[in-house]
C-alpha cells in the first residue's frame, strides 16, 4: 500500500512540474519539492514501522500471519 502512495505522489509531482513549464511559473517547482520531501518523510516512517515490527516479532514473514480468518 505504501508503494501505491509513492507512485501517486510522484505522478502529482510530475503534473506540477509539467504545468510549471507550460505556464512559466515557479510555484509548480516549489510544490514539487514540497511533495518530494513529504514522500521522503512518508518512506522514513514506513521503514521505521517495519523495523519496530521486526524488533518485536524477530521475523518479517507473511506466513506467520493468520490470513485464513478473512476467507
Amino acid at each position: 500500500m505504501l508503494v501505491s502512495i509513492e507512485i501517486m505522489l510522484l505522478s502529482i509531482t510530475l503534473i506540477f512540474l509539467i504545468n510549471s513549464i507550460i505556464y512559466n511559473d515557479n510555484f509548480g517547482q516549489l510544490a514539487a519539492l514540497f511533495i518530494i520531501a513529504l514522500a521522503g518523510a512518508e518512506s522514513a516512517i514506513g521503514l521505521s514501522i517495519l523495523i519496530v515490527y521486526y524488533r518485536l516479532n524477530g521475523v518479517i514473514s507473511l506466513t506467520n500471519n493468520n490470513v485464513s480468518k478473512f476467507n
